[in-house]
């Protein structure tokens, strides 16, 4: 590994361990690098607090004079709350600047550097990129399209299934596979499921860590038949935000609302429109969105090309049943040649299960 390569990697590594801290802004790491020592290190930790370079900065002080900065993502142009990391580069008289990534947004992309390179300052770029890249997926997506970044969660048997034919479910997966899925729903800002799962297993959908945050719970409900006496909509644990269809019923939307419940129409006359729920989040600055519904649900959301990254955890437990229900269901496909592949899989071991990981890769038409 070279020296840019290491430094790099520490900076990555500070950054991952802001995860589901800093949202919607992406997670940045930094390093500042003086006569092979290590005079400053740094990383974002909330939106609308110092980015990673000026904690590093803070950090080196004068050490920061002809020294070298490692940063996972091109340095920001803009005036925002903080003001322009690649001005403070500047004044602080670093020599040379080594970037993973440029910033995806089109419409900044590059001005960093050009402050850099303008006054006079070395830049590399594209050390550890692909890593910088897939740690950044979620912001990614959501400052291109202003859309969250979709996963698709689910606890599987070897067959399946998510259920027996009785519909009794508790539990599939292990405690360990359990736990991590609350670690996921830490990460992200906001967690799904449709108003079956309410009715059937009352959840919390919270984080259960140490320190976790709980997302945003968003219910998929075309009539508004939610339980008024439901965990979600009484106990206060995290905001909760139900989308309905043009068929709602109009008097518990106005008693949902009384208890403190979000209520947003989706112009679809009997069915809740993933599209256009994905689009109001996106609206609403949620950039990451973790789907933990049924198969009617996943269904929806993979026959609408939603979904972006499938997590799914696999018991070594057979429950047959042709009744017993799938993770996905729907119409489906009518040839294998249209079959939903998914990319740059990994699988790892989690307790007695397998925690499956993958890419969803559309043929665009196919499923619309």
């Amino acid at each position: 590994m070279t020296n840019h390569a290491f430094y790099m990697d520490l900076a990555l590594q500070n950054a991952q361990a802001m995860k589901g801290q800093t949202d919607p802004n992406p997670l940045v790491g930094s390093v500042i690098v003086n006569d092979n020592r290590i005079v400053g290190i740094g990383a974002h930790m909330k939106a609308g607090e110092p980015h990673a370079e000026i904690h590093a900065l803070s950090m080196a002080g004068d050490k920061a004079k002809g020294a070298t900065i490692y940063v996972t993502l091109e340095p920001c142009s803009h005036h925002g709350r903080t003001g322009p990391c690649a001005e403070a580069i500047v004044k602080a008289g670093i020599q040379t600047v080594v970037i993973a990534t440029l910033d995806p947004n089109p419409v900044v992309s590059g001005r960093g550097v050009k402050i850099l390179e303008d006054a006079g300052i070395g830049v590399i770029v594209g050390v550890e990129e692909e890593a910088s890249r897939k740690m950044n997926e979620v912001f990614n997506k959501f400052i291109v399209e202003n859309k969250p970044f979709v996963t698709m969660k689910s606890g599987i048997t070897l067959d399946g299934k998510i259920a027996s034919h009785t519909g009794h479910s508790k539990w599939i997966t292990s405690e360990d596979a359990r736990l991590d899925v609350h670690h996921l729903r830490n990460e992200h800002m906001a967690i799904l499921v449709g108003v079956n799962t309410v009715i059937a297993d009352n959840p919390e959908l919270t984080t259960r860590i140490p320190n976790g945050r709980n997302p945003l719970r968003v219910v998929l409900d075309s009539t508004l038949k939610i339980p008024l006496e439901s965990k979600l909509v009484t106990d206060k644990l995290a905001d909760t935000w139900i989308f309905t269809s043009a068929n709602y019923n109009e008097e518990k939307k106005v008693a949902l609302e009384k208890l403190g419940i979000s209520v947003f129409h989706t112009t679809a006359p009997k069915h809740v429109d993933p599209v256009e729920v994905v689009t109001i989040l996106g609206e609403k600055s949620i950039s990451s969105l973790l789907i933990e519904g049924g198969g009617t649900i996943n269904a929806a959301f993979l026959e609408n090309q939603l979904i972006d990254k499938a997590i799914i955890y696999i018991a070594p437990k057979l429950i047959g049943g042709k009744h017993a229900p799938s993770f996905m269901a729907g119409t489906g496909i009518e040839s294998m040649d249209d079959a939903v592949e998914l990319e740059d899989t990994d699988i790892v071991k989690i307790g007695k299960d397998f925690k499956f990981v993958g890419y969803p890769v559309y043929k665009r038409g196919i499923m619309e």
